[in-house]
């Protein structure tokens, strides 16, 4: 994830390495201080040989010329930055860097607003995570309380998160709206409400319930209209909106939700959603003024060119950072709307990354990020495009010295290094992994021909010797309908793991429910270990199946050990009816690693929990919990995870002879919840391993 954002590639060889351009740089102000020189010397009448006058010096290039341009800042989802900078959440942030990405955010528009001619700032929505924490909401507020304080006006709107009945579109408008709300109790209004909204010098109003408003805005001397609608907006909602654009008929309107616009599984390409498909139907394509839709939620970023009624672009962008590194690690965007140069250049980037301390650093800390669905140029021809509601939009004055996104891009970039991007190295054969004397069990997936079926009762040898893995039989523990071939060898395999190839799991379907998965025998010594002495790293290779379905494959297993949890002493938590161990990949395709503990009390399930997998790539996963401070740390292909847990001492089994599984997990002592994908390797260490122990490391 190499980035080469840092240096000014204007003009340059996108791949120019550092040391050429500083040559370069080098190069030319010597040959300026030179020519420098050399004129003064000859202005001096210096030498008497009138054949070795000096040249006559380069004349200086004339200054470029001003444009007319300006700047919106826009936070995509900001929920984890305000859940994790929480007591209740350990203040992960301010632990481990000393600062929050929210605040961040939010102190670097205040402070460059002036500079890079930022007249308004908008929010995407989902503000916060979970809507009935307050400490949460402190967060939040405090953060846009810099805005306000700058006297630097934003929009805002909540997020299928800040409402306390979160229902997805479903094409039935009497449910989950505005309309259903009691208006009283949201927490959304109690901290940003109407009469906070309406201290920003922009606002124009909100509807009767409270959570849609407008803003005008002006810049080089024109005015637009910032139309930023909640979460499931209802009918007389998209009638307010539809009033508001109708009393400001010659205003440029940028449409702002929460949902609109959706990502497609390439993770670049957009698809458009049911709900935004009823806004464009209800709202936009009979609104000229809507020239641009903002929206968050789906996690990622695309875009997409419609064409209106009237024969008009209508730009929609989603973008959302949140199950990015450090829950969206301070990213954001820019976008300028350059008058002059009829275009909107768009700039996506961290202002917190630059201030996290060097030694925290790692390849996923990017500044500015630099893929085409990130950074990219839309031409418009505003005058054109707006003409026929407004036809004396104009271009303004030329008052900005240069780009603004290219400045901002400096600022960002001022200062900061970014870290050594580590190349990882191939595995020289099947041998090439990290030995540990700490190993408990580590089952490696391979040894039958591609697409052979793995018989059941075939063993998968511990390579401990101790703990080896047996493929179950058919259709026990209320399984349905398996056959042998739901499992067969495969030769692919992740990049960085030693071992040439993998388990494919198939025809997986919760509902069945159909599954097929390997166990240790009751005998197995591991079965009995808790590690809470010891700490532990549980490591895995995966690969969710590309044909992943939510319906058939949410909460699938990895890897769990038997049990009701409910029945272990003192539990007292909820799914009471799972295993004490749960590594699953969830509805969301997030991976969950959730324990209970080994100790006695009460107590209740632990989890920490990855962004967002991408299915068809492979993945290594890392569990690593500390025995002196019971922190659990999730890694994913080495990158640590934001949402982890602490206090996690050991993993509890409800016996000595229950069984660990791999590939399927169980529901309330019944068999359910199988593994759909690729596994290659899984690895148990009682001890906290460090990566250069991992099996992506090579031996030494």
């Amino acid at each position: 994830m190499h980035n080469d954002a840092k240096y000014d590639t204007t003009n340059e060889p996108a791949n120019e390495p550092q040391a050429s351009r500083r040559t370069l740089l080098k190069m030319g102000l010597a040959s300026a201080s030179t020519l420098s020189v050399g004129g003064l010397l000859a202005g001096c009448g210096g030498g008497s040989d009138p054949v070795s006058a000096a040249p006559t010096p380069t004349p200086a290039p004339a200054p470029a010329a001003k444009i007319s341009s300006f700047a919106l800042a826009v936070l995509p989802d900001t929920q984890f930055y305000s859940r994790y900078a929480t007591s209740g959440e350990s203040n992960q942030y301010q632990r481990h860097y000393g600062n929050e990405p929210f605040a961040a955010q939010t102190n670097w528009v205040a402070r460059n607003a002036q500079a890079l001619n930022i007249p308004f700032l908008i929010h995407l929505g989902d503000v916060v995570d979970q809507v009935g924490k307050p400490e949460q909401w402190k967060v939040a507020d405090s953060a846009m309380q810099v805005l306000e304080v700058a006297k630097l006006p934003y929009s805002i709107l909540a997020g299928n998160h800040d409402v306390l009945n979160d229902l997805d579109y479903s094409g039935d408008q009497s449910r989950g709206t505005d309309a259903q709300r009691v208006l009283a109790n949201e927490p959304y209004l109690q901290w940003f409400g109407t009469r906070r909204a309406q201290r920003q010098a922009t606002f124009g109003g909100r509807d009767a319930s409270g959570f849609h408003e407008y803003h005008i805005f002006t810049a080089q001397d024109q005015r637009f209209l910032v139309l930023s609608l909640s979460w499931r907006i209802s009918d007389a909602g998209i009638a307010w909106a539809r009033k508001v654009l109708a009393d400001n008929p010659t205003l440029p309107a940028i449409l702002v939700n929460h949902q609109l616009l959706n990502i497609a599984p390439d993770a670049v390409s957009p698809l458009e959603t049911e709900y935004g498909k009823m806004l464009w139907e209800k709202l936009i394509r009979d609104n000229d003024q809507i020239f641009m839709t903002l929206n968050g939620h789906h996690h990622g970023a695309a875009r997409l060119t419609k064409t209106n009624n009237f024969g008009n672009p209508v730009e929609e962008m989603v973008v959302d950072y949140q199950m990015a590194y450090q829950g969206g690690n301070g990213l954001m965007r820019l976008y300028e709307f350059d008058l002059t140069n009829k275009q909107i250049k768009v700039l996506s980037f961290s202002p917190w990354v630059p201030m996290k301390p060097a030694d925290t650093l790692n390849a996923f800390d990017r500044a500015v990020l630099t893929e085409t669905n990130e950074v990219f140029t839309i031409s418009v021809d505003f005058a054109k495009r707006f003409a026929r509601f407004n036809p004396t939009f104009g271009t303004g004055q030329a008052t900005v010295a240069s780009s603004l996104v290219d400045q901002a891009k400096a600022l960002v970039l001022k200062g900061y290094t970014e870290p050594a991007v580590v190349t990882p190295v191939a595995p020289k054969d099947a041998d090439d992994y990290p030995k540990v004397a700490s190993t408990v069990a580590h089952w490696r997936f391979f040894g039958g021909a591609e697409g052979a079926v793995v018989a059941p009762g075939t063993r998968i040898a511990d390579v401990t010797g101790a703990n080896p893995l047996v493929r179950d039989a058919l259709n026990r523990g209320g399984v349905k309908n398996a056959e042998a071939g739901d499992i067969v060898w495969s030769a692919d395999r992740h990049r960085l793991s030693s071992a040439p190839g993998s388990v494919s799991f198939l025809n997986t379907d919760k509902n069945v429910p159909r599954l097929s998965y390997f166990v240790t025998d009751a005998s197995a010594a591991i079965n009995a270990q808790t590690f809470a002495t010891t700490g532990y790293t549980i490591e895995a290779f995966i690969k969710i199946n590309p044909a992943w379905v939510n319906s058939k494959h949410a909460w699938m297993n990895i890897m769990t050990r038997d049990g009701i949890r409910g029945n272990l002493a003192g539990f007292n938590g909820g799914d009471a009816e799972s295993p004490p161990l749960l590594f699953a990949i969830s509805s969301l395709r997030e991976v969950q690693w959730e324990v209970v503990p080994d100790v006695t009390g009460t107590r209740g399930g632990l989890a920490s929990w990855s962004g967002e997998i991408i299915a068809g790539t492979w993945v290594h996963i890392a569990i690593v919990n500390d025995p002196v401070t019971h922190d659990t740390v999730m890694y994913v292909e080495g990158a640590p995870v934001l949402r982890n847990s602490s206090n996690v001492v050991g993993l509890a089994t409800l016996s000595a002879t229950s069984p660990w599984v791999v590939g399927g997990g169980s529901w309330d002592g019944e068999r359910a919840d199988g593994f759909f994908g690729n596994i290659g390797e899984i690895r148990v260490a009682s001890g906290a391993l460090k990566p250069a122990q991992w099996l992506t490391a090579r031996r030494t």
